[in-house]
Formats: structure tokens, sequence, C-alpha cells
């Protein structure tokens, strides 16, 4: 079967044992929510609904983007220092480890320059680690698609969520779509492939992404680039 190597590391892993953790994933109050354009670089804070607070940061770059989707935040932990800053606040991605934390590069901030997690400065992430319990939701929004890429073996990220879930709906994909291009997504794939008379590679192109569903033809180039391409709105 068309294999390749697993990807080599998560993004913003965990390096060093925590200091001073809150420990256990209780259930917030339900008082506050945090969203996030994946576009803008701001974190928004709602506080029983009605914007509290608003702060500058920085989010992923265009080939390691911040995850899109609906989180919580699952861990608290303080001064892990380096590119971690003085706080971490983590979240549930299920394909690697994410979260909100500071930074030793403060020049960053209002740009995409991470590798995906979402960086404050140590002053305002110190604040928001203070207001914000475990078990917060954080919403990151945006289209996965927006930076079309061809997936293979290995691959994390939204779009190789996006896709399992539509193999899921087309009755091809049965396991937990956790955002992980493993073995049984590209055995489903090839499955797909084979039944829509596609070439048989296991990995997911522009002819994939329209036969699931997930690109239209177009006559002029499409947002991703790619000629007589049209990327679906997600939103």
């Amino acid at each position: 079967m068309l294999l390749g190597l697993v990807a080599g590391s998560l993004v913003c892993m965990r390096v060093t044992a925590a200091v001073g953790g809150t420990g256990g994933r209780v259930h917030g109050q339900g008082q506050y929510t945090i969203q996030i354009d994946s576009a803008h670089p701001l974190l928004k804070v709602y506080r029983a609904g009605e914007l509290y607070r608003t702060y500058r940061v920085a989010l992923g770059k265009s080939d390691s983007q911040t995850p899109i989707g609906e989180w919580r935040i699952v861990e608290k932990h303080k001064d892990w220092g380096g590119g971690f800053g003085t706080r971490w606040l983590g979240l549930d991605v299920p394909w690697g480890t994410y979260g909100i934390h500071g930074t030793n590069r403060p020049a960053s901030i209002g740009s995409f320059a991470s590798h995906g997690c979402v960086r404050m400065s140590n002053q305002d992430v110190e604040q928001l680690y203070d207001m914000i319990p475990v078990g917060t939701p954080v919403t990151i929004r945006g289209n996965p698609l927006a930076h079309l890429r061809t997936l293979e073996y290995g691959n994390i990220g939204a779009d190789v969520q996006l896709v399992q879930k539509r193999l899921c709906e087309a009755g091809f994909y049965d396991d937990p779509c956790h955002g992980k291009f493993d073995a049984p997504t590209q055995f489903a794939l090839i499955y797909f492939q084979i039944t829509h008379d596609l070439p048989m590679d296991g990995q997911v192109t522009i002819d994939d992404y329209r036969a699931l569903g997930l690109a239209q033809s177009n006559s002029t180039t499409g947002s991703a680039g790619v000629p007589g391409t049209k990327i679906k709105s997600l939103g």
C-alpha cells in the first residue's frame, strides 16, 4: 500500500516539564469565550456574550496555519520560558499540541509568524491567564482550504480533518476525524479514488478535492492559484 513517512514532529510540542500548572481538565464557568479570525491577528475575549477585551497576537504562517475549529482551553501552565514566554493555555486540538502562549519575540505580534500557536505579548498573556479558566471555549474561524496543498500520508491539519469528514459523509471512512492523515485515511481515500475513476495514488490532489465537493471548476484562476479551480466557501 502507498504509505509515506509519518511527520517528524508536532507543532509547538511540549519540550519541558511545566511549572506551576493548574492540572486537571475541569470545565470553565461559561462566562468567557475566545474568538480568533485566522485572517486577522487579533484575539477577542467575550464576557457574557459581550466583547470584553481585544489583544493583538501572532498567528500561524501559511504553511503552518493556526488550527481552525471549535476548541477549549484544557490546561494552563506558567513559566515555560523561551519561545513560549511566561504563560501557556493549551487547546484540545486532536492532531497536535497547540496553545495560546507568550513569546520571546514580541516584534512578531501582529503578524503571521508562528508554527500554528497563538502568540501574545507576555504582559497580555499573563492578563489572559488570570482571566480565563480551563474549559473556556475557543473558536478559530477561517477556511482550512485557503492555502490549498496536496495531502499525503503523515500530513496533519484542519484540511485533513475536512477531507476525513467528507469521506465519512460519503460512506468511505468511519474512523475518528482527527486531522491526521494515517493509514485508515489513506485506505479510505484509495477506495474513493477507485470508485470515482481517479488516479489511485493515495494523495489528495485538486481532482480529489473536486470529487469530494471541496473545489469546483471555474473559468479563471481560483483562490488557491490553480487554473480552473475555485475553492468552495466553508463559512
